[in-house]
């Protein structure tokens, strides 16, 4: 038998890297997954937003960032607009307040390549994992360690994994442009 373990860890971990990717994407909803990728400077040091403050939704379209001390409002002002996200940023003596505009349809358009891009640099780490794994089964065969029934029998089921992971990734696609459209 042929250990497909290394080959579905591969899967797995480039399925939640497509699933991260997505979280990521700025559709018309506000969710606090969008500013996980903020760097705040506080006391000395860079850190993540959400180690420095609450992130929560306001609202479909506001999300209120509560820093745990006030005096680092300014400095997660100044990141979120640093980051570019094309949000409106205000300040007040609780917090941060994010606002999310509505997307135009050059916006949305632009999102959904962004998103067909991602699903594609998915497919080819695919490939490459595929083309490892094959590689592992001619070598394997080669040193007559599997027959060459087995070989093409292992491929069969390689290509099975492979087509399977490559459905459940245009799943994923599928979700977020259905989402970035509406």
């Amino acid at each position: 038998m042929y250990d497909f373990k290394p080959l579905d860890q591969k899967i797995s971990e480039t399925n939640e890297w497509l699933h991260k990717e997505y979280q990521s994407l700025r559709t018309g909803r506000a969710t606090p997954a969008l500013l996980d990728g903020i760097q705040v400077e506080s006391y000395g040091s860079r850190m993540p937003l959400n180690q420095v403050a609450n992130i929560g939704t306001e609202d479909a379209r506001t999300l209120r960032v509560a820093p745990w001390d006030a005096s680092q409002i300014k400095e997660i002002e100044k990141a979120i607009t640093n980051a570019n996200l094309g949000v409106g940023v205000t300040a007040d003596e609780r917090g941060v307040r994010v606002s999310f505009p509505e997307l135009t349809s050059e916006r949305r358009t632009s999102l959904i390549k962004i998103a067909k891009d991602k699903l594609e640099d998915a497919r080819q780490s695919l490939r490459a994992a595929r083309e490892d794994t094959w590689n592992d089964i001619q070598a394997q065969e080669r040193q007559s360690e599997i027959t060459e029934d087995d070989k093409f029998k292992f491929k069969g089921d390689l290509q099975k994994r492979i087509d399977a992971a490559n459905a459940a990734l245009e799943e994923l696609f599928k979700k977020k442009e259905t989402e970035i459209q509406n």
